[in-house]
């Protein structure tokens, strides 16, 4: 039913600029996680989008190869919409149900500011975070894994390599969204099965973008999956956890009246 686009294998080549992407990931991550002011995240991001592209032509990869020719990119942008149009119809349903609604829940939104909150969903997570790693994972990688291992090899392999560049960024999740901290516990024990759900959840994730990137042809595919799932996450916990305190405050206010009502006898 699906054409899917992918690399020629070749015998013989050389695994020595497989391991200077995945030394220039690990340097990468461990700078923008540990290092690096927030302020400089997108100019870290695009600088390494730069290199590693740099890295994928001169290992021999291919502009399609890599998911990035001109003829996959009209196929790639209707993937790309009709991934966030489903990304979108998720989170509703999601947040509309009790049950449902504590998962979308991450503290670090309750201290943004609305305009923040624009700045991170539509040019910090699309052009820092979901450009980064999909050039990185999807594109450079990907080509470089499938053109020495295969198809399933390569998908495989970069997939697990995608779970482990969240290991960083998922330590202390546990502490920040109430959903995982219940199903995790807190404490050590809490935060590293948070980290292992992380990377077990995102090498899931990189073998659903890989196999976007592959039937589209294009990267963008699992551009639009990736911003969608991070961007609107943003956005639907943001809106969520504002309407929560209101309903706080309001709950608190009315405690309030009706204290200062018995008080004084009414």
């Amino acid at each position: 039913m699906f054409e899917l686009v992918v690399p020629a294998q070749e015998t013989g080549l050389a695994w020595w600029p497989v391991a200077v992407v995945v030394v220039t990931l690990v340097v990468l991550n461990v700078v923008n996680n540990r290092l690096a002011p927030q302020t400089h995240y997108l100019l870290w991001a695009f600088g390494g989008s730069v290199l590693l592209l740099a890295l994928g032509l001169l290992d021999g990869n291919t502009w399609t190869d890599m998911g990035l020719g001109w003829a996959y990119l009209v196929p790639g942008l209707v993937w790309a919409l009709a991934c966030i149009g489903l990304i979108t119809i998720v989170y509703l349903v999601g947040s509309a149900f009790k049950r449902t609604r504590a998962a979308f829940h991450d503290e670090r939104m309750s201290t943004l500011s609305g305009g923040r909150l624009m700045f991170q969903a539509l040019i910090e997570v699309p052009f820092g975070t979901v450009v980064l790693e999909e050039i990185a994972f999807r594109a450079v990688l990907l080509s470089m894994l499938v053109r020495r291992l295969g198809l399933v090899g390569g998908v495989l392999v970069a997939a697990v390599l995608f779970g482990l560049w969240h290991v960083l960024p998922s330590i202390g999740t546990h502490e920040q969204n109430p959903a995982l901290g219940s199903v995790v516990g807190s404490g050590r024990r809490g935060n590293i099965l948070a980290v292992l759900a992380s990377v077990v959840t995102t090498t899931l994730a990189g073998i659903l973008f890989a196999g976007l990137r592959l039937v589209s042809g294009s990267v963008l595919a699992p551009m639009g999956f990736h911003w969608a799932t991070n961007g609107l996450g943003y956005a639907f916990s943001w809106l969520l956890i504002r309407e929560r305190d209101r309903r706080l405050a309001r709950h608190r206010r009315l405690v309030r009246e009706r204290r200062d009502r018995a008080a004084r006898g009414e």
